[in-house]
């Protein structure tokens, strides 16, 4: 059997099993129990962001070993979060910024490569989370232009909703239990969209409620029971209680405070080497950040939580710059407030500069894992949580 008929074979035993039993796997029944116990209505997933699909070009991705899956799973993780750039999986002339009416020019062979992957982490009892990184008209990154804004533009929320509607309807049979989505990765307006550097903030509530409302109900036109998480607004930190009384879970983000968990990163900072060393707890001016600062901050989290609202964090982490034991006491702390209130997690990445493998850390004594390097204390901080 070729990897298309293998790939449409998987689609269709999704679609006859469709109420949630185990396609080889199920989400761990611990996962439900801690949820039982909590307020959040979300179950305290916890795993890692895969990157094969990050790059708006399909061949610029960072594919996911198979053996990686095995490893999460066995780790005791039962969390993936599959960020997608639409252009990735888009059939369209790469040589000139996209037009409109090409931005639903799918690609089934590319779909199939997203297929797989879904297939390759519930089959090992992975809950997966498929995010739109960049939607038609918004990206928190640039580098790709744009030809419209999903902010404001009708066409572009057209065109939203349409990548949707094939999402839902390709995996109308997979279980709620084994797929959600989230909608957009870190909403943000800046006043040119195309400008990573452009000046912005928040995108206007009214604005995010129109484009998120139109999803949704897309989405829920196709199968009613599906999962759909929105991140955070102005650029995934800030909670949302006027979404509250829709039927959305939020993501928030684990990067507070962002001096440490981005320490020099080149595409936060203009001149990274002058950016001031950092220690946890961290100095800012009068103020000393630590533990109590990170439960100040997640406090809105919690509120929504405590309102009936499904909270998790679907991206989290350090950046590879960051001094080992700084990352490690910050995130243990990081770690400890998330599950003080029931809230799973996602770190950014599997293997690379925020990963548990080859990270790059300069600091670090690596262990070898099948030739891989492992970086063990991170990985015993996480399943400390499992």
């Amino acid at each position: 059997m070729n990897t298309s008929d293998s790939r449409r074979d998987f689609l269709k035993k999704s679609a006859l099993i469709g109420s949630g039993l185990s396609l080889a796997g199920s989400t761990s029944f611990a996962a439900f129990a801690e949820v039982a116990k909590s307020k959040n209505k979300l179950p305290a997933w916890k795993g890692f962001n895969l990157l094969d699909f990050f790059s708006d070009h399909p061949d610029r991705g960072r594919p996911t070993k198979p053996e990686y899956v095995k490893w999460i799973a066995d780790w005791g993780f039962d969390f993936a979060r599959i960020p997608i750039s639409y252009p990735s999986y888009l059939d369209i002339d790469r040589s000139r910024p996209i037009r409109p009416d090409e931005v639903l020019n799918f690609d089934e062979s590319r779909l199939e490569k997203v297929d797989e992957l879904v297939e390759r982490c519930i089959s090992q009892g992975l809950h997966v989370s498929l995010n739109l990184h960049r939607a038609p008209g918004f990206c928190i990154n640039a580098g790709f232009v744009e030809p419209y804004n999903l902010w404001k533009d009708q066409e572009a929320q057209d065109a939203f909703c349409a990548h949707w509607e094939m999402w839902a309807n390709r995996y109308k049979g997979i279980s709620k239990k084994k797929l959600s989505f989230d909608l957009v990765n870190e909403p943000f307006q800046r006043e040119d969209p195309n400008d990573q550097h452009s000046p912005g903030g928040p995108v206007d509530m009214l604005d995010y409620r129109r484009v998120a409302e139109a999803a949704l109900e897309t989405i829920r036109s196709v199968k009613k029971s599906r999962i759909v998480i929105a991140d955070g607004n102005g650029g995934g930190g800030t909670a949302m209680p006027e979404l509250a009384d829709m039927e959305l879970a939020q993501s928030c983000r684990g990067y507070h405070p962002f001096p440490i968990s981005h320490y020099k990163a080149g595409w936060v900072y203009k001149d990274p080497e002058s950016v001031p060393p950092v220690d946890w707890p961290l100095s800012q001016g009068e103020r000393m950040l630590d533990i109590e600062e990170i439960r100040r901050y997640y406090a809105p989290w919690k509120a929504l939580v405590d309102q009936g609202v499904g909270v998790h964090c679907g991206e989290c982490g350090c950046y590879n710059e960051t001094p080992h034991e700084v990352f490690l006491s910050w995130f243990g702390d990081v770690l400890t407030v998330l599950k003080e209130n029931g809230i799973g997690f996602g770190i950014w990445e599997f293997s690379g500069a925020f990963g548990v493998l080859n990270s790059g850390r300069k600091d670090v004594e690596y262990e070898n894992w099948y030739g891989e390097k492992l970086d063990r204390k991170f990985l015993e901080l996480l399943r400390a949580q499992i």
